[in-house]
């Protein structure tokens, strides 16, 4: 029986998303506050897709993967400042970089389950943050900008037009949820998600959690350090504060948790409803917003914690109309 994904109606849906999305900076036309959203909304969406590799998959609940995304950023800089190198190559070492730290920080804190692995990820990227602010050959607290070259493909830069951007953003979520979907149906996958929901029978069977969740982490980490490296080339510029706060790190773990944990729409789902609440309030709300941004969102939080734990997904799963229904079998 054909998956809801790979069914005719699934694909056709999927198709028509993927036509809207292409034409939307079209229907969108000469706004670029409106185009730069729907931009913020594509990167977080991979950011989320990201996360939602270890903690969705692996279940291991990250509040620190805000550090994959600032090392990412703070790669491809160094590349183009120090090294004078191609932004491609940046994204390369941008992507491989951070999911090689991935493993290494997953080394130690594997070891750790549940909240205390949760708060240890915080440990580590709170004293990365640190590390940076006081750090001058990567800019300190002040940062460090990109340099500013001719706009083009070759140098990933485009400063007039940003609608090259929203391609590139676009491009990259379409490569990584197809490789999500990959790993939904692949062997890696079904060993994860047996990882997250029993451990010690994966473990009694001869496979080796640690290593991989190692892998989960690894991809994970690379995911969010190919966003960081297209931050860094959206705005030229990076600094502690903007890639590395605690804000990247719970913001990507709220979209995938708002959106539906282990599912291959749901960060895209929560980006999409979250990042346009957040933008909308910070600009027709009194000062920056974010103060207002903070109460919904914990608002709705509670609400999904208490009525949908398995966020707007699950609850999209629930009303679908034309969602399989299960045939009783009759006994006898």
């Amino acid at each position: 029986m054909p998956s809801r994904v790979t069914s005719p109606a699934g694909l056709a849906a999927l198709l028509l998303l993927l036509a809207v999305l292409i034409a939307l900076p079209l229907l969108i036309g000469e706004r670029p506050f409106e185009l730069r959203m729907a931009t913020v909304i594509l990167l977080f969406a991979i950011m989320g897709q990201g996360w939602n590799v270890l903690g969705g998959y692996a279940g291991q609940v990250s509040i620190g993967h805000g550090l994959y995304f600032g090392l990412g950023a703070y790669t491809a800089v160094l590349l183009a400042v120090r090294l004078d190198l191609s932004p491609w190559i940046g994204l390369l070492a941008g992507t491989l970089f951070p999911a090689f730290c991935a493993v290494l920080v997953g080394i130690p804190c594997f070891r750790l389950r549940g909240h205390y692995f949760v708060i240890a990820t915080l440990v580590v990227a709170e004293s990365v943050f640190q590390i940076f602010t006081v750090w001058e050959w990567v800019g300190s607290a002040v940062g460090i900008e990109m340099p500013v070259k001719s706009e083009g493909w070759a140098n990933f830069q485009f400063h007039r037009d940003k609608t090259p951007y929203y391609y590139i953003a676009l491009a990259m979520l379409v490569l990584v949820t197809a490789g999500k979907w990959w790993l939904h149906r692949s062997r890696l996958g079904f060993i994860l998600r047996a990882i997250r929901d029993e451990e010690e029978a994966v473990r009694s069977l001869g496979f080796s959690p640690q290593f991989y969740k190692s892998v989960a982490m690894a991809i994970s980490g690379g995911i969010l350090g190919a966003a960081g490296v297209f931050h860094a080339q959206y705005v030229l510029f990076v600094d502690p504060f903007s890639v590395l706060g605690l804000h990247i790190s719970v913001l990507v773990a709220l979209f995938a948790i708002m959106g539906g944990v282990g599912t291959l729409a749901g960060p895209i789902l929560g980006a999409a409803i979250l990042v346009p609440m957040s933008e909308y309030s910070r600009v027709y709300l009194s000062g920056s917003g974010r103060n207002v941004d903070l109460l919904i969102y914990g608002a709705l939080i509670m609400l999904i914690a208490v009525y949908r734990p398995d966020g707007l997904m699950g609850l999209w799963q629930r009303v679908n109309p034309f969602r399989r229904q299960s045939v009783p079998v009759r006994k006898g």
